[in-house]
């Protein structure tokens, strides 16, 4: 996977492959395709290697349900949208289902593509996938072309002085500012080369899939508000741009309206990062940019967890970034399985622990600082296994992106790159205290816990049974004792690690 800057092989027919990038708008991949093709189609693939494990872990949850995936639903909907899109400048979008590997270079084959152009995905697993489909359209006489486009730097392109990938991520992210030119964040002129966009052949002009064809049932994806497609981005990055300056101060509390929202949009590629980078950083420059400074940190993040894990894929694998933690001895048994449990459902005890897990479970969604948090409480108060939290968001979050997840999961966990150290541990209830002064994100999720004063809401145990009666609440009936001791757990964790 190189880089390009420009290509000079021109051909008659090109088919772009869309996956993570679900836009016809400052796209690299259909960007080339057009500029050096006469015909362009572009193919989406309901990937059944990645929809039928989220099928089985529904089922091992829920037995006997339709699985229902709101990011399934999201695509849908994204696909319309780029589909209108295509169709208004004379294209259109063909959409699979079924293993890619084998569709897609079939598809290369009754189309006569000469070439077929996609963007760099950075999965192991993803990456073995595309080079089977290299491999098959070589066979056949096609090329196979990849570019970057759903980050801003990626690999080898900001190294330290030693020319070594960097494992720290302010280091990082200051190599990356000083590289940082106009050509990164230079948007892809897709428009101008969209009159090569070629009308579907009429057998594969079909309608989209319902969500009822691809083995899936309705979810509350409609309910949520949530805006879907290039336009939902552009919605919801018009609402930002007007609260961007309290970014830094507003990010950290969970019941204000203080984060962009656009991960998701970032996860499908219905919005550009070069996009969101380049506003950030215009904005950045300005006297009062420490909001938008604070933004454009967050989306170097991202940049560099996908750097860390194309320079150890082993991560990929369940191990840790530090290795030698991959012999910590973890929680197990009857009692670690059902803490893992009750962590999963919101019934800890603790209420900004609960609330968290609550939104996540109601709406795919979770705050940043609340991912912290959770993070925090099932590793290091209830001691167990960072790789079953991660797994869980991986099923529950709508923007679920393995880098990121797992960089912040091995973060909470001490086992990561630039990691929280293993002593420094969150005390779920000072976290409560400090983000959720008044308790307006725990009673929007535990309304049975509405009476109680600001003072009791954090830790409702310490009021004592009096006190919680006259607010209706009865620990172990209304809302349950905590589950564990922070203060034990605390000491735990420090032996654990510190053997």
């Amino acid at each position: 996977m190189t880089r390009v800057r420009r290509l000079n092989d021109t051909f008659d027919t090109g088919l772009v492959w869309l996956r993570r990038d679900l836009r016809n708008t400052d796209n690299a991949a259909l960007y080339y395709a057009l500029k050096h093709c006469e015909r362009v189609w572009c193919v989406f693939v309901f990937d059944t290697t990645i929809l039928q494990p989220l099928v089985d872990a529904w089922h091992a949850r829920h037995p006997d349900t339709q699985p229902q995936d709101r990011r399934i639903e999201f695509i849908l909907a994204a696909l319309g949208e780029l589909d209108e899109a295509l169709r208004t400048d004379g294209g259109g979008l063909i959409v699979l289902y079924g293993n890619p590997a084998d569709l897609v270079p079939t598809l290369a084959d009754e189309l006569g593509a000469d070439a077929v152009f996609a963007n760099h995905d950075y999965e192991p697993v993803a990456i073995e996938r595309d080079e089977t489909v290299r491999e098959q359209l070589a066979e056949a006489g096609r090329q196979w072309l990849t570019f970057k486009d759903q980050v801003i730097f990626e690999r080898d392109e900001v190294l330290t002085g030693q020319s070594k990938p960097f494992t720290v991520f302010t280091p990082y992210r200051n190599a990356w500012l000083r590289q940082l030119s106009t050509f990164d964040l230079k948007p892809y002129p897709v428009e101008t080369y969209a009159k090569h966009l070629a009308a579907l052949p009429s057998r594969l002009d079909r309608q989209l899939p319902t969500l009822e064809q691809l083995g899936f049932a309705p979810s509350n994806l409609g309910e949520l508000s949530l805006p879907t497609g290039m336009s939902g981005a552009q919605r919801l990055l018009d609402d930002f741009m007007t609260r961007i300056d309290s970014y830094a101060d507003r990010r950290d509390f969970p019941a204000a309206k203080g984060p962009s929202y656009l991960s998701i949009h970032l996860r499908f590629g219905t919005v550009s990062i070069r996009t969101l980078a380049r506003l950030a950083h215009e904005l950045s420059l300005q006297p009062d940019g420490q909001g938008s400074a604070t933004w454009l940190s967050e989306l170097i993040w991202r940049d560099f967890y996908f750097m860390i894990l194309a320079h150890h894929p082993r991560l990929a694998r369940g191990a840790s970034f530090k290795e030698e933690y991959d012999r910590l001895r973890w929680e197990q048994g009857p009692e670690a399985d059902e803490a893992f449990a009750a962590w999963c459902d919101g019934r800890t005890g603790y209420p900004l622990v609960d609330a968290a897990m609550l939104q996540l479970n109601r709406t795919g969604y979770m705050h940043n600082r609340l991912r912290m948090v959770t993070a925090s409480f099932l590793v290091k108060d209830l001691g167990v296994d960072w790789r079953l939290g991660e797994r869980y968001f991986a099923e529950q979050l709508n923007d679920f992106d393995f880098s990121a997840n797992n960089g912040g999961w091995q973060w909470a966990a001490s086992t990561g790159c630039d990691a929280q150290p293993y002593f420094r541990i969150f005390n779920p209830v000072t976290q409560s205290e400090k983000f959720d002064a008044e308790g307006r994100f725990i009673k929007r999720y535990l309304p049975q816990l509405a009476k109680l004063p600001s003072k009791w809401i954090h830790a409702p145990w310490l009021a004592g049974a009096e006190r919680l009666a006259e607010c209706g609440v009865v620990l172990g009936k209304d809302y349950p004792a905590p589950i564990v001791d922070h203060a034990e757990a605390r000491a735990r964790t420090l032996a654990r690690f510190g053997k």
